[in-house]
């Protein structure tokens, strides 16, 4: 039996880079939609974060054995006409119709990752499957969390993110994320509480990337929530009603451009 190479010894040790994270996040700023940018703050402030992520999965019982299976995620999400035989109310079907009415794609994402990634070399070793298994799960925690794509939805997500695996490239981009959009909303509307419910949220829940992800799309979205232990974010939706209050749109005028 070939033994699991955790981390390959030709990567280079990761520093926490701070400026260059800064940039990044200023270039995502002018344009949100340049998902290129999230992955150079990621790699610039991940440090040992992801190292010790990958190291507590492969040390459960679930992620072991999700690692044995190696099941690769994007194409199976990707499936569409498989996922919409699940019933209705199925995480499944709730998947499908978000990123349809989005206009994404599993494989998008990867491609979008890919290009970022064209020079940096790749590795045969586990961290390599657990980096992408985490780049896919992305989408799939805007349905079991509830947040949806507008701005403070987005850097929510990113705090559920944290919660769920202590990256702090993700947890930078959340708050950073939360003090732009502070500056286009009604005084008091509470993004940077979102954003720490999102965390809160994300610690509490049973640890999705440990998930047999195509029995969880099928499984009934409610029920799927419960069994993870998933809360409500009762204050990105709070902060929903006082934008609709003082007549703006949470998912037209929230991009962090403006």
């Amino acid at each position: 039996m070939t033994q699991t190479v955790l981390i390959d010894p030709a990567r280079p040790k990761y520093r926490i880079r701070p400026l260059k994270a800064l940039r990044h996040f200023r270039n995502l700023i002018a344009n949100k939609e340049d998902t290129e940018q999230v992955f150079h703050i990621i790699t610039a402030l991940s440090g040992k974060s992801f190292e010790n992520a990958l190291r507590r999965f492969m040390a459960s019982k679930k992620g072991h054995k999700r690692y044995a299976e190696r099941t690769a995620l994007a194409p199976m999400l990707d499936d569409h006409e498989t996922i919409l035989k699940f019933s209705e109310g199925s995480v499944g079907q709730a998947y499908v119709h978000f990123m349809r009415s989005q206009g994404l794609s599993a494989s998008g994402l990867v491609a979008e990752f890919e290009s970022f990634a064209t020079d940096m070399p790749q590795y045969d070793d586990a961290m390599e499957w657990y980096g992408n298994r985490s780049r896919d799960l992305h989408d799939l925690y805007h349905i079991l969390t509830g947040y949806s794509r507008d701005a403070l939805g987005e850097a929510s997500v990113l705090g559920f993110t944290h919660g769920q695996n202590q990256n702090l490239g993700a947890i930078f981009i959340a708050y950073a994320a939360a003090r732009e959009i502070k500056k286009s909303v009604p005084k008091g509307t509470p993004t940077y509480s979102s954003v720490r419910q999102g965390v809160k949220i994300g610690e509490a829940a049973l640890p999705v990337i440990q998930e047999d992800i195509i029995a969880l799309l099928a499984e009934n979205l409610e029920d799927a929530r419960k069994r993870l232990n998933i809360g409500t974010p009762s204050v990105y939706f709070n902060a929903h009603d006082m934008m609709t209050a003082s007549g703006i749109d949470p998912y037209g005028t929230l991009s962090p451009a403006q």
